[in-house]
């Protein structure tokens, strides 16, 4: 990987997170699994994961602006379960037309918008199969409180630089994955104060038992 094109903290995470996504993964259905994965930087994480386990079809994507970058770290690991980066902006598209059982995006949340999260779930919405996951790594606020000082501290450094960034509310996300029909399935906690956050894609069945409900 050239110089510069590597991020220490996807470094860090990525066993914890690999340890909990072998144990969600494993509840899907046999066979390959479609993952289309929301920001993927440098394709850390896509290159680690694809290594650790089998069956995975995974589509990275980034926006227009950063997709050489992600490109040329793809074409150096020559990893086969990965498939050709796509262009992907959540909030002008286009999203991909095909289905996945597995949408995954880490540290993504609070460097975007509440424009952009609003317009990330509508998406995730639509290209998620019923019964896929939805899997955000990050750092999230409970009960509209910080979970540590440090957290506040990286939140009052995002918004000096960009008034729209910001760690974001768990009870909000929870609140707008509804509006899409996807549901929170867990919600674990995970070191360095960050969370996984794990939604469902409910089928037309699940929709009509939790409006009666």
């Amino acid at each position: 990987m050239e110089a510069g094109l590597f991020s220490a903290a996807s470094d860090r995470n990525k066993q914890a997170i690999l340890d909990q996504l072998i144990k969600l993964f494993s509840g899907l259905l046999p066979g390959n699994l479609r993952v289309l994965e929301i920001g993927s930087g440098w394709a850390q994480h896509a290159m680690y994961f694809t290594g650790k386990m089998n069956g995975l079809s995974w589509q990275p994507s980034e926006r227009p602006e950063a997709l050489a970058e992600l490109r040329t770290c793809l074409e150096l690991n020559g990893n086969t379960s990965i498939k050709p980066p796509i262009a992907l902006d959540v909030l002008t598209g286009p999203w991909p037309e095909n289905h996945f059982e597995v949408v995954y995006s880490a540290n993504t949340a609070h460097i975007m918008s509440w424009p952009a999260v609003l317009s990330m779930f509508s998406g995730i919405g639509s290209c998620l199969i019923a019964g896929g996951l939805f899997c955000l790594y990050g750092p999230f606020n409970v009960d509209g409180l910080f979970t540590a000082p440090s957290n506040q501290s990286f939140d009052q450094h995002l918004r000096t630089g960009d008034p729209e960034m910001g760690i974001r509310d768990f009870e909000a996300l929870e609140s707008l994955a509804c509006s899409h029909q996807i549901i929170l399935r867990e919600r674990i906690q995970m070191p360095a104060n960050n969370f996984l956050l794990v939604f469902e894609k409910l089928n037309t069945t699940d929709v009509k038992e939790e409006s009666m409900s």
